[in-house]
């Protein structure tokens, strides 16, 4: 198959009337000029399906949960052609059976793998996890869980403070574990220990964390870090617009964008639930009964359109920031990019919004 585009994002570079050529759902070919009989005419931008490392569930369901084949769904008809599986905080022997239930999902491919977003969590930064569920990391107990998922495992947020975690990071680092900072209390010498240890990835900036307004030495140590990528929920609540355009003018090619979201993306208003926790969702805001924000109900779809237009981030930038900035921390060379080679899992940009065309998703 054929398809000719007026522009496409082409290995991170935006290109004017060019073609790409499909066969098996590999693209094999790309030409930089108009093809003389192309099977499919894209009017607008071509871009690669997103990428979402930061998702609990959505359409009604959790990953951790039954009919979590709702949420890859749901999200999917939103352009995430890849999703990593986001568990909350819960005791390890419900998490070892979460993480179970999960592999099938992962050797399938319909997930590419799974994030425990705790139990190693800062009690003062719990969010919308039970602090009775949250303890200190010990490799014995992580190696445990990582071992139970069967290579599913891909990515844990811990909080660099707590006793052991540091240890921790290091050995998740060199299992080729992607080590997150989140849910953290820590200091800023904290932080450099974990970083030096091998975290990589920020969880939710700017949430269950210090805030810029409260500590600007140190989160602009963590921006100014280029060792570090950054996850950003750009949903209009999580962060201000004022720290995102901060973020963005520091370096967009570390941004990663991700959804976090619940189980209420793509319903009604209402009361929801985050594990064991209450949740009521109205305006399509989450958050616990305690008034804290509680996941999101975004879609990536609308976090590209905000980032280019609200933002002003060119189009390049933004398939940087919601898929192949994802895929490099992930260590796939095959995704969030057009290249040779590559996945072909395509999106079109019209300029307002991003459609997703059956017939460009091979």
């Amino acid at each position: 198959m054929i398809i000719q585009s007026a522009r496409a994002v082409i290995e991170g570079e935006l290109l004017r009337d060019c073609w790409v050529s499909v066969e098996g759902g590999i693209v094999t070919e790309i030409g930089k000029s108009p093809h003389p009989l192309p099977d499919v005419l894209i009017s607008g931008t071509l871009i690669p399906s997103f990428i979402d490392i930061h998702c609990h569930g959505g359409g009604g369901s959790y990953f951790s949960e039954k009919n979590r084949e709702n949420a890859i769904k749901f999200h999917r008809a939103h352009g995430t052609g890849t999703v990593v599986a986001s568990l909350v905080s819960e005791p390890l022997e419900i998490l070892q059976k979460q993480i179970q239930e999960l592999i099938p999902l992962f050797k399938s491919g319909a997930i590419a793998g799974i994030h425990l977003e705790g139990p190693y969590l800062s009690k003062n930064r719990c969010g919308a996890h039970r602090a009775e569920n949250l303890i200190n990391p010990r490799w014995e107990d992580l190696s445990r869980l990582i071992d139970t998922g069967e290579g599913a495992i891909v990515m844990v947020t811990i909080a660099p403070e707590l006793d052991g975690a540091i240890e921790c990071i290091r050995e998740l680092s060199n299992r080729g574990v992607i080590a997150a900072i989140g849910h953290t209390a820590a200091p800023q010498a904290t932080y450099l220990s974990a970083v030096d240890a091998g975290a990589s990835v920020i969880t939710h900036f700017s949430n269950a964390m210090v805030k810029p307004d409260q500590d600007r030495e140190l989160v602009r140590a963590l921006l100014d870090d280029s060792r570090l990528s950054i996850e950003l929920i750009l949903d209009g609540e999580h962060v201000s617009a004022k720290d995102v355009r901060e973020i963005i003018a520091i370096d967009p090619a570390r941004l990663i964008l991700v959804t976090d979201a619940m189980s209420a993306a793509g319903e009604e208003d209402g009361q929801y639930a985050i594990g064991d926790l209450p949740v009521i969702v109205s305006d399509g805001i989450a958050r616990l009964e305690n008034g804290a924000l509680a996941g999101s109900t975004l879609t990536l779809d609308r976090a590209f359109a905000r980032l280019v237009s609200d933002f002003g981030v060119n189009v390049a930038d933004a398939v940087r920031a919601t898929s192949t900035n994802a895929a490099t921390l992930l260590g796939k060379t095959n995704l969030g990019v057009i290249k040779k080679g590559a996945r072909a899992d395509f999106l079109v940009w019209d300029g307002e919004q991003v459609l997703r065309n059956e017939k460009l998703s091979l």
